[in-house]
């Protein structure tokens, strides 16, 4: 059985490093969900405007068992070839990285079957040159460039369970203090990167198990190096310097 790439994912997260750890976080991001030519049929969205929210299901791409593979992003991916060994625990970040779990507890990334998937808003439909439409979403927990290989519309009545326990997971993160350079939009930095960046690094893009006050962070973002540093609840950032990533 192979199932194809129907589209792929389009925003500023350059890197793994500084992509939210669940989806629907950062609602201030928007990410635009392309089609792949082969299903740029506009009938294949007909009626999904009106839901509010989406399901998407996609590809660790980054993982070490799909990034040759998705070198092209039109490529199928095989559900019966052989993948590389994966293991029966891993070592969650919320636990410090230290205490290990079963692959299937987790959220992990390294997965016999390398698959995601996220629940985000519908923002809006955009209709390209070519007609075919664009998907724009908030609060996708993905970097550029990711496959999709499927889009289901979020009922409330079925998906929604409020009473809901999350093992270990249950600790909300905190979101830190942002504070920035003396007069940052004088670094020609666009206003909307500015907001989105600073809902970024509210979350606290370091792993868990990082901590050292003295230790500089680089995050890259939308063309975009940030330079920061983290002391206790609040989070200060040291440079914002374009790259040539994007």
């Amino acid at each position: 059985m192979e199932i194809e790439v129907i589209a792929h994912a389009e925003n500023g997260f350059e890197d793994k490093f500084g992509i939210p750890r669940q989806p629907s976080v950062l609602s201030g991001i928007e990410t635009r969900i392309v089609f792949e030519p082969d299903y740029r049929n506009p009938d294949a969205i007909r009626g999904i405007e009106g839901f509010s929210h989406l399901w998407l299901i996609w590809g660790f791409s980054e993982s070490a068992s799909l990034t040759d593979r998705f070198a092209d992003r039109t490529q199928t991916a095989s559900l019966t070839e052989k993948r590389p060994s994966w293991h029966a625990t891993v070592r969650p970040p919320r636990l410090g990285g230290n205490v290990r779990v079963g692959v299937f507890a987790s959220r992990s990334p390294y997965r016999p079957n390398p698959l995601g998937i996220s629940s985000v808003r519908l923002l809006r439909i955009e209709q390209q040159k070519d007609g075919s439409k664009v998907l724009v979403v908030s609060g996708a927990d993905l970097l550029n460039g990711t496959p999709i290989y499927d889009i289901k519309p979020y009922l409330r009545y079925s998906d929604s369970h409020p009473e809901a326990q999350d093992g270990f997971a249950e600790t909300e993160w905190k979101q830190l203090e942002v504070q920035w350079p003396n007069n940052p939009e004088n670094r020609n930095v666009p206003a909307r990167i500015l907001t989105e960046l600073k809902e970024i690094l509210a979350q606290d893009p370091r792993p868990a198990y990082q901590n050292d006050p003295q230790r500089v962070y680089k995050l890259d973002y939308s063309g975009f190096t940030v330079s920061f540093c983290v002391k206790e609840d609040a989070l200060f950032v040291l440079n914002i310097v374009k790259n040539d990533k994007k």
